[in-house]
């Protein structure tokens, strides 16, 4: 599902509400973990929309809590001109789970270059994460 949350018009829709199907396939052999995330969404209310959404990862976990990763998200938006409608980032990064207090924190950053865009977008892009992993029996 999408939600028009956009601030702006130049960084999103303020209309557009949206569905469409997810799947992701995983595996984790060993210290590895590997998969792909797929969706598409179209618009059900609001402005016209029918964008696409692959991320596949590949991530090399080591014993002392750092990792490398390579996930780029690779969009496309359908119903944009010939020539404007795909992003396709390549890149890596690094990160390592630390513990504050108790709780753990993945901390991550990894850097992207853009091989295809549009003719508006960013060459690159910098992604720094921090994530509190609450354990799931929590959730019991």
């Amino acid at each position: 599902m999408t939600f028009p949350t956009a601030t702006s018009p130049l960084v999103g829709s303020q209309s557009t509400w949206g569905l469409g199907p997810s799947v992701v396939l995983l595996t984790m052999p060993g210290p590895w973990v590997l998969g792909v995330l797929v969706n598409n969404v179209w618009s059900v209310a609001g402005a016209s929309s029918n964008t696409f959404l692959l991320q596949y990862f590949v991530n090399l976990n080591f014993p002392s809590g750092w990792y490398v990763s390579s996930a780029p998200v690779i969009t496309a938006d359908w119903q944009a001109s010939p020539g404007q409608k795909w992003v396709v980032p390549f890149g890596a990064g690094a990160g390592k789970i630390v513990w504050v207090g108790g709780l753990p924190f993945n901390c991550s950053v990894s850097a992207f270059v853009n091989a295809v865009k549009p003719d508006f977008g960013p060459t690159w892009s910098l992604r720094a994460q921090v994530t509190l992993l609450l354990p799931t029996s929590i959730f019991k």
